[in-house]
Order: structure tokens, then sequence, then C-alpha cells
């Protein structure tokens, strides 16, 4: 697993792209809001209320003002509103629904979930190239009940960026589904899946989310992680990250997405490291 792979850079355009189609696809699954007339009056309101009052206190000017609408029709020509939203404040709407979650830590889903991936057993291996660059991981736990109860047959949907931090789906030349997959549990409730330590990644830089972090004199980085979407029957499913403990970028993630809860101690092993994580999930 040590072959340089030359993957281009993906570009913002083609990742914004996607992205859309991605979250277009995704409708079904999340569902509408079903929200009134009187809670939408509510919520525009507050926004609104909220934009006139920084242009207030700021004092806004004109210029100002025509940079921001430039920018807006640039993030939405280059289908980068679900990029920007999920990195910047998809990790409030996720503190607000954790308030009634009990059992694992969930954190935010990102921009690069892609669903329907390869069904896979309780011990298997992600699907990669076969020359796949990067130091080997075998991640593995136990999906459970809050009373500690095994729960059979749970999945764990996978995904995960490369060792260059490249989403497959979302960068060219990466092969469709790899390093994705939905992973089964065996009758104990336990999985092992073998992968790759992931690497930290940059949101794309060269579009408007791009130009908007560069004006601010942000840094556009996450820190390494694993995706996971974890459900069972007759239980509230959970989307989290985990992480390693002293990668790079873990205090500053552009997402605020981190969470100590969430941070893995991986162990060395002979051919790469071991990581254990279990999930337990409530009754819906």
């Amino acid at each position: 697993m040590t072959t340089t792979h030359a993957t281009p850079t993906p570009t913002a355009a083609d990742s914004g792209a996607n992205a859309s189609d991605a979250f277009r696809a995704s409708t079904a699954r999340h569902g509408s809001a079903g929200t009134s007339t009187e809670r939408a009056d509510r919520l525009i309101r507050r926004t609104l209320e909220a934009i006139h009052q920084v242009i207030r206190e700021e004092e806004v000017t004109y210029p100002e003002f025509q940079t921001v609408k430039a920018w807006l029709m640039a993030v939405g020509e280059g289908g980068e509103w679900p990029l920007f939203l999920d990195v910047f404040v998809e990790h409030e709407v996720e503190k607000v629904a954790a308030r009634t979650q009990h059992g694992t830590t969930g954190t935010i889903e990102g921009p690069y979930y892609l669903p329907g991936q390869k069904q896979l057993g309780a011990v298997d291996t992600l699907p990669m190239r076969a020359d796949e660059k990067g130091e080997q991981l075998v991640f593995s736990g136990q999906v459970r009940d809050l009373d500690g109860r095994p729960l059979a047959g749970a999945e764990i949907d996978f995904w995960q960026a490369d060792a260059d931090g490249y989403y497959s789906g979302f960068a060219p030349n990466l092969p469709e589904g790899n390093l994705r997959g939905v992973f089964r549990t065996d009758d104990d409730g336990r999985f092992s899946i073998t992968t790759i330590k992931p690497a930290p990644y940059q949101i794309p830089t060269d579009g408007p989310t791009g130009a908007m972090i560069t004006a601010a004199g942000w840094h556009p980085w996450r820190p390494a992680h694993l995706h996971l979407m974890v459900r069972a029957d007759g239980h509230r499913s959970v989307t989290t990250q985990l992480y390693f403990t002293g990668g790079e970028w873990l205090d500053a993630d552009v997402a605020s997405a981190t969470k100590d809860e969430l941070v893995l101690d991986p162990e060395r092993t002979g051919d790469g490291w071991a990581a254990v994580y279990d999930f337990e999930l409530e009754r819906a």
C-alpha cells in the first residue's frame, strides 16, 4: 500500500457540482422540513434581523454589500452551497439535534456522503485500489443499545478520504465507491473494518468559498477522520466522525466538528494500526 497515485487536484467547481447532485439525491432520505407558516415566518424574520443587525453595527458600506451580493451569486453558480453550509453552518444544527440524542456522540455529515454503497460483511475490507497508498488501519468495535445488548445486523455506512485527502465521487480518477462501504454487524453486534489511515485535507479553495476563507485570513483544513452512519432497526441512527489523537488540525478544524469523545487512540501493530470504538444506539 505504498504506491503514489497521480490524482489531479479536484476543483471547487467539480466538487461543488457533485455535492449539489448528492444533496438533491438525499432529499428523499432526509425528508422535507414540514415547517408551519408560523415557524417559517419566525425563522426567516430572525435570520434577516441578524443580518440587518450586523449591517447596522458594522456600518457595512455599499461596496461591501455589492461584494457580498456578487459572492452569494458565485456560490450558487458554482454549486458550493452544500460545501459552504456543511462546513460553516451544519455543526450548529447538529448541536441542537444532539440535545435530544442519547448514546454515541454525533457530529456533522459533511458534503461528501454518497448513499447506495457496496454491502459488506461484519469482518471485511473497505473497497480500495489494489495499490492503495497509505498505512493499514483495522477499525473494530461493537454496536449495542443503551442497555448494553448487542445489535446484530446493524449497518455501519462508512466512508473516508484517501491518503492524499480526496474522496471518491468528488475527485478525478478515483474509482467509484473507493473507500466507501456498508458493513453489517455479526450476531454479537461486532465488526472489523480493514482500511487505510486517511489524511487531513483542505476544502476546495479555488472557488467562492475559498475566496471567503482567504479574505478572512482563515485556513481551509480539516483533521484526518473516518465518517460513519450507524443504523439498526427500531433505533435512532447516529452520524458521526472519528478523529485521531495528536492529529494535525484536530484543535483547529475549519468545520468546527471535532469533539473529545470522538478521538481514537490507535495502537501500532506489525503491519499498520488498530483502533477500537463501540457505538450505542437509543430506541427510536
